[in-house]
């Protein structure tokens, strides 16, 4: 578990499954991330990221709110982008929080705790994110987390047609500190 001064960054629950399903059936929270999920959905999605757990020891972790235990949503590691893109093998930070957080401040918090939390538990030379280019607000925290863009690794998202709208990606990340 990760705490910042709001937030806990911790496993998945049983129980986290409802709030979640919210979140992810929320069309502005799903916006720039494929549309809205079904139930079953979100729920094999949390399966995802307690197998990654298991296997990698980090993943998207549940985001809860430390005053009042309320789930936000996720924010963590995974090493692992999409098959035939150039982030396949990057440790990649990634958050999504319900509606209601947003403003907050605590998807940076969230961050910040998730990368300090890679540099002393990983040997890994960079922490990459991607967005589409609408996600203004995403590749925006990207860019104040000290992360820059790698037009080189930028891709067309594998899931969409090349025209659609989510097919083009902007990759960030950051360094190491030497």
């Amino acid at each position: 578990m990760i705490e910042t001064e709001r937030l806990l960054l911790r496993s998945w629950r049983d129980d986290d499954l409802e709030p979640f399903a919210a979140m992810s059936a929320d069309s502005e929270v799903m916006q720039h991330l494929g549309g809205v999920q079904e139930r079953h959905e979100a729920a094999a999605a949390i399966a995802r990221y307690r197998a990654t757990e298991r296997d990698q020891g980090h993943c998207f972790w549940a985001v809860e709110r430390r005053d009042d235990h309320a789930l936000l949503g996720f924010c963590g590691l995974r090493v692992g982008g999409h098959a035939g893109t150039p982030v396949v093998e990057e440790l990649e930070i990634g958050w999504r929080l319900r509606r209601s957080a947003w403003g907050r401040g605590y998807a940076r918090e969230a961050a910040a705790a998730s990368m300090a939390w890679g540099w002393a538990n990983t040997d890994r030379r960079r922490i990459a994110a991607w967005t589409v280019p609408a996600n203004t607000p995403s590749w925006g925290l990207m860019r104040r987390l000290g992360m820059v863009h790698l037009p080189d690794l930028d891709f067309a998202h594998p899931s969409f047609p090349s025209d659609h709208p989510l097919s083009r990606h902007l990759v960030y990340a950051v360094d190491r500190s030497a």
